[in-house]
């Protein structure tokens, strides 16, 4: 009985690798077949494009931000007012956290890419984003211990089925090579969509949203958090995750998003 065993796995593995090479050829097909039958377009035009997110144009259109900038905000100068300046905005009102960058500001495109991950079931955009993110927070991260993306409240996790900071962060992990935790945040009390809201509103909605598992507080303690979201407006929403995890005595909280709203000026003072 050993022996037949013996002499039939040879063959058991050959009808094994052909039934995998039959799958694989059959899945590369209808994707091929897909493709041409609906070809794949750009989220911002609409026009076709090769592989997944914006055509060239659209691309060209979004508004990457680059040095110089708010070193405590990330928000884009003007011009170079020298290292170390900050902007008026974070003079008159500095940040829970400690840093925040974008990748882009939030125009146009980056509204129609935030809204096709948010909203359009377009997780396959994550890793493109995820890619702007990671080299924008470049710096950001080789302080991390940790990431975080900022959670959504069950409900509403419940009726969208994802959420799109934990792909963003997911891709960024991969990327990056720090780590990702889902469990460490948690939303726990569902809030108004910030949309149309004036910064003292919003600052009033996310109010003790946040807060840490009693199990989880000890994995926070003396760890750099790097959170990570979408889009970052008036940053409410960014402080008080930080204040949430800072109470666990978490050694920093930094900020990292795709997109971020920033005003016609950005002058430092």
């Amino acid at each position: 009985m050993e022996s037949d065993t013996i002499t039939q796995s040879p063959l058991r593995r050959r009808l094994d690798h052909a039934r995998r090479a039959a799958r694989s050829a059959w899945s590369l097909t209808s994707r091929a077949i897909l493709d041409i039958a609906l070809p794949t377009l750009c989220v911002a035009c609409r026009d076709p494009v090769a592989g997944h997110g914006v055509c060239a144009q659209c691309w060209i259109r979004l508004s990457f931000i680059a040095p110089p900038f708010c070193e405590r905000l990330g928000i884009p100068f003007v011009y170079d007012p020298g290292p170390g300046l900050l902007s008026m905005e974070a003079i008159a009102s500095p940040p829970v956290y400690r840093r925040a960058r974008a990748a882009v500001r939030y125009d146009e495109v980056a509204r129609t890419l935030v809204h096709a991950l948010k909203y359009q079931d377009r997780i396959d955009l994550a890793p493109a984003m995820g890619g702007w993110m990671t080299r924008a927070g470049s710096e950001l991260l080789q302080d991390a211990d940790v990431l975080v993306p900022v959670p959504l409240h069950w409900r509403r996790g419940w009726s969208r089925r994802y959420n799109q900071s934990g792909h963003l962060a997911k891709a960024i992990a991969r990327m990056s090579g720090v780590p990702l935790e889902h469990t460490l945040l948690k939303r726990i009390r569902p809030t108004e969509q910030q949309i149309g809201l004036s910064k003292s509103e919003r600052t009033l909605n996310v109010q003790g949203a946040f807060a840490l598992p009693a199990e989880q507080r000890a994995r926070v303690h003396g760890r750099r958090i790097l959170l990570i979201d979408d889009v970052l407006t008036s940053g409410s929403t960014a402080n008080a995750c930080a204040r949430a995890l800072l109470r666990a005595r978490a050694a920093q909280v930094e900020v990292l998003v795709f997109a971020r709203v920033v005003e016609p000026l950005g002058n430092p003072i």
